[in-house]
C-alpha cells in the first residue's frame, strides 16, 4: 500500500518543503523589516509594529488562512490555495521572527554600537556590519526552531485544499480505510525533514561562530 501511494506521498512531501521554504523567506524578511522599524524613534511606527506582532502571535494560523482565502475576494484579492498558504504562513511567521530579531539586536553589547558611532560609521553600516553579523550568531537556534514550527503548521493548509503531505495522506486514508500505516509514514517523513532542518541549523551555527 505504501509503495502504491509513494508518488502521492513524495509529491505532498515536496509541496510541504517548498511551501515551508518560501514562507520562511517571507517570514524572515518581514520579521527583520518589522524589527528594524520597531527600533526607530517614531512612536507611531513602533505602535504599528507592536500591533502586527501581537496580532500574529495571538491569532491561530487557520484564521489567517481563512481571512486571506475566503475574505480576500470580498476586497478584490483572489488567491489560489497554494499561494494563500505561502502568504499566510509567511505573514504569520513574520510576527515571531520579528521578536527573535528584536531579542538578537538587544543582546548586542551597547559598547560596540557606541564605539562605531564615535568612529562616525553611518547607521546603515552599523546595522549591516555590526548588528546583523553579531545577531546571527545568537539567533540561529531560535530561527531554526521557528522554521520547524512553520513546517508543522503547514499541515493546516490541507483545510484549504493545498495538496501538501497531510492532505495527500488524508486522501490515502479515505481510499484505503487504513489509518495506522499512512499516518505513521507521514510522521516519519515529517521527522526526516525536521532532522534535516535541525542539521542545517547546527551547521550554520558552527559556521557563523567560527567565521
Amino acid at each position: 500500500m505504501i509503495a502504491r501511494y509513494a508518488p502521492s506521498l513524495l509529491q505532498g512531501l515536496w509541496a510541504t518543503i517548498y511551501i515551508t521554504a518560501l514562507a520562511s523567506v517571507i517570514a524572515i524578511g518581514l520579521g527583520l523589516a518589522v524589527s528594524l522599524l520597531n527600533a526607530m524613534p517614531f512612536r507611531a511606527v513602533r505602535w504599528l509594529c507592536r500591533i502586527y506582532i501581537e496580532a500574529m502571535r495571538g491569532t491561530p494560523i487557520l484564521i489567517i488562512l481563512f481571512i486571506i482565502y475566503y475574505g480576500g475576494p470580498s476586497i478584490g484579492f483572489t488567491f489560489d490555495a497554494e499561494p494563500t498558504g505561502i502568504i499566510g504562513l509567511g505573514i504569520y511567521g513574520g510576527g515571531y521572527f520579528a521578536e527573535i530579531f528584536r531579542a538578537g539586536f538587544q543582546s548586542i553589547p551597547k559598547g560596540h554600537i557606541e564605539a562605531a558611532q564615535m568612529l562616525g560609521i553611518p547607521k546603515s553600516r552599523i546595522i549591516t556590519r555590526i548588528k546583523i553579523p553579531q545577531m546571527l550568531t545568537l539567533i540561529i537556534p531560535p530561527v531554526t526552531n521557528q522554521i520547524i514550527l512553520l513546517l508543522k503548521e503547514s499541515a493546516v493548509l490541507s483545510i484549504i485544499t493545498v495538496a501538501e503531505l497531510t492532505k495527500n495522506t488524508t486522501g490515502m486514508v479515505a481510499e484505503t480505510f487504513a489509518v495506522v500505516e499512512p499516518y505513521v509514514m507521514v510522521a516519519l517523513l515529517y521527522w526526516a525533514v525536521v532532522e534535516g532542518i535541525s542539521f542545517l541549523g547546527r551547521y550554520l551555527e558552527r559556521k557563523i561562530s567560527y567565521a
